[in-house]
């Protein structure tokens, strides 16, 4: 294959990289409040109103993911009327936005103000960069382009932890800023997705920017690969159809997508494998007990610093991340998700297991190192396929209609039971205690490898027509 040749995959990974920069500033916005809370919420408080309250960090923490269901909404609408690049060039604003409000924050409600706007940024790399990745990527290194989103997003939250460590929470806020600016300078030369410019009907732009992606600029036609040929048709296809055909698709294309296209049977098992995705990568409770770090790791009797404890566990999960990215075109995605599922089934259990026998009175003290031990393995598997596949596995099965439209539906869902969890988390563990929350996300793990096996199609290295005809 010509593209697979030394240097023709080398453009889809730099696209791929340079829109990630993106990402890696909203995953600072989620670690952000780690070592910013300590100063935020001490007596020696900058803000003009005093110490951050618990409720007030709450509502700061929280707003996050509202501002997440903002964006996806509105970033994936965006998507379809101008692009999938312009619209990724816009999401560099709220980001930047979001980010210089936090060192002139007098009050709870600027910060809440400074992490919605944030979460709006996030909520748009949800909804486009998946499908950017989606469209212009050969089947071969589709997966590991669209591992890259959650990968750089652990980053960003690594990042923040080791930045708060060293610096004040205005000065990383300043340095993260600065990620705005670099991620505009590196994408901006990129060219527009050459699917969404043929369903445009801009066929020569889009096999020029197939040119791109592929490397073969400088060849003919006639000279490609049959395969490379076969892709360029693809493009050509709505210039040779006849004029009614035209009508037609133009009338499609000016009413959009509808409720009946998703009714389609294909369309709709995709539909339901996406939501089910989203509802498990939730309620396993791995993002919900995030918030809980240090509480495990205090009961663990752990003489780490919060601080040093939160670099710990985003060191973790970005190994974890980093793992599904290499693994994820070897092993596939199916049993990537398996694995991930009954790992954090078993790490649970093992936690929920230690906390239920210091509530019944039993001497633990032998056993504190099973919290940390617990928790790190759940959180290093479940980067390997429940935190991380499921928005690349959305990309991959969505019919081409419905995939922008599909997936701002999934992403929204996505940031609703995120908000609802992590709001839910205390009253669960003042209900049912640490022990009985634990298991309680345990259950929802194994369902979720349940559904993965009965339900999810193994998607690596099959083309979207192959994919559908599976469904």
């Amino acid at each position: 294959m010509v593209s697979g040749e030394a240097g023709g995959l080398k453009y889809q990974y730099l696209a791929a990289i340079c829109v990630n920069i993106i990402s890696i500033s909203y995953g600072a916005f989620c670690g952000w409040p780690s070592a910013s809370f300590l100063e935020l919420g001490s007596s020696s408080s900058p803000l003009e109103t005093g110490p951050l309250t618990p409720q007030d960090q709450g509502w700061v923490a929280s707003t996050l993911c509202l501002g997440g269901i903002a964006g996806t909404i509105f970033f994936a609408w965006l998507a379809d009327r101008i692009g999938r690049k312009q619209c990724l060039l816009w999401l560099a604003l709220p980001a930047l936005v979001g980010w210089i409000i936090i060192p002139f924050a007098r009050n709870p409600m600027h910060l809440i103000a400074a992490r919605f706007i944030g979460g709006t940024a996030g909520g748009g790399c949800f909804a486009v960069i998946p499908i950017y990745t989606a469209e212009l990527a050969e089947d071969s290194i589709r997966g590991v382009l669209g591992t890259l989103l959650v990968l750089t997003c652990n980053f960003g939250v690594l990042t923040a932890f080791a930045l708060g460590y060293y610096f004040n929470y205005a000065t990383v806020a300043w340095i993260m800023s600065t990620l705005s600016f670099v991620f505009v300078a590196c994408f901006w030369f990129m060219p527009e997705t050459p699917q969404h410019l043929a369903q445009h009907n801009k066929v020569e732009e889009a096999e020029l920017s197939l040119r791109y992606y592929r490397n073969i600029r400088s060849r003919a036609s006639k000279d490609l690969t049959e395969e490379l040929q076969l892709e360029l048709q693809k493009l050509r296809v709505p210039t040779e159809k006849d004029a009614e055909a035209k009508d037609d698709l133009n009338a499609g294309k000016d009413s959009g997508v509808s409720w009946s296209d998703f009714a389609e049977p294909k369309a709709r098992k995709a539909f339901s494998i996406g939501m089910g995705l989203i509802f498990f990568n939730q309620m396993c409770g791995c993002f919900a007990m995030l918030n809980y770090t240090a509480v495990i790791f205090q009961q663990s009797g752990s003489d780490l610093s919060p601080t040093i404890s939160a670099i710990a566990v985003g060191g973790i999960q970005l190994l974890g991340t980093y793992c599904s990215t290499v693994l994820v075109e070897r092993l596939g995605r199916k049993i990537l998700l398996l694995i991930s599922a009954v790992g954090i089934c078993l790490g649970q259990c093992s936690m929920g297991g230690f906390s239920l026998l210091k509530f019944l009175g039993h001497d633990t003290s032998s056993f504190n190192w099973v919290p940390v031990a617990g928790f790190s393995f759940m959180l290093f598997i479940a980067s390997w396929g429940m935190l991380s596949l499921p928005f690349l596995v959305i990309s991959e099965i969505m019919p081409p209609k419905i995939r922008n439209m599909a997936n701002m539906l999934c992403m929204t869902f996505l940031w609703v039971i995120a908000t609802c969890t992590i709001k839910a988390m205390p009253l669960l563990t003042d209900s049912m205690g640490m022990h009985g929350t634990v298991f309680l996300f345990a259950t929802f793990s194994f369902l979720g490898a349940i559904f993965v096996a009965i339900f999810v199609p193994e998607t690596k290295g099959k083309t979207i027509e192959t994919l559908l005809a599976s469904l």
